[in-house]
Order: C-alpha cells, then structure tokens, then sequence
C-alpha cells in the first residue's frame, strides 16, 4: 500500500519538474512567411524544431516576451493569399491566447496569439496538456501494476 502511494507521489513531483523546466525554459517563435500555395510557412505546418533546421525559410528563434503570432492575410473570407509566423516584442494587453480578424498594418488579416514554445505552429495540443496526460497515464498504470 505504501509503495503505492510513494510511486504515486513521485510521479506527480516528476511531472512537476517537467512542468517548471517548461515554464523556466527561453521561448522560441517559428519565423517565416510564405504567399499563396508556395513557401513553408502556410497551413498545414508540419515543422517542428527539428525538421525546421533542414529548411532555408524558416527559423526557430528565441522568443524575449514567450508570445508568437501567427498572421494569415487574405480578401474577404479567404484568408490564404499570405502566412506570417512571428514572436511578439510584448504580449497582448489582456495576455489572452486567441485568434480573431482584425487590421495589422492596414490590411484585413485573421491573427492569432499563443504564448509558449513554437506555439506558433499549427498544432492546437500545449505541452501542458501533454504533461498533464502523461502524468494521469502514469498515475494509471501504476495503480493497476502494483
């Protein structure tokens, strides 16, 4: 009963760990823009740190405030002609995460904010998320091992 419990309890300290090497780490932007169906900036975004070092357009740069942006500009409701990933010198007045049309630079363009590490991409799944998920998952398999 008690080893139980202790495993329990180092799981959660471990994920713990996990969840503050996150938040301490330096945040990293993608950096890239592409127009129409060129270029490797556009949706879908398959890259990730690693595989965005094989490409000559898009970076993966240190990120000052921890928030990027992503910009995708377009006529009317077809937002597709152009895809702009970005780090954000400060972070939104509200610190919302959130994508929403709005004018940037005196054109009609759909941004969206996010706030940690290559968040910039178009995966919608945090690295909280995945930490709290393996963390169950542990607690899970633990429970029924022992």
């Amino acid at each position: 009963m008690y080893r139980a419990t202790y495993n329990i309890l180092f799981l959660t300290f471990l994920a713990g760990l996990l969840g503050l090497s996150e938040h301490s780490r330096i945040k990293r932007c993608f950096n890239c823009r592409s127009r129409g169906d060129l270029g490797d900036c556009k949706d879908p975004f398959p890259h990730n740190a690693t595989t965005v070092e094989e490409l000559r357009a898009v970076e993966a740069l240190p990120c000052a405030s921890g928030w990027c942006a992503k910009i995708v500009e377009g006529k009317g409701d077809d937002y597709a002609i152009a895809t702009e990933r970005m780090c954000l010198q400060r972070p939104p007045g509200d610190e919302e995460q959130r994508c929403a049309p709005t004018l940037f630079q005196g054109r009609r363009v759909m941004m969206c904010f996010c706030r940690g590490d290559l968040c910039n991409s178009a995966m919608t799944m945090q690295a909280n998320s995945i930490y709290v998920l393996f963390s169950i998952l542990g607690i899970l398999i633990f429970k029924f091992w022992l």
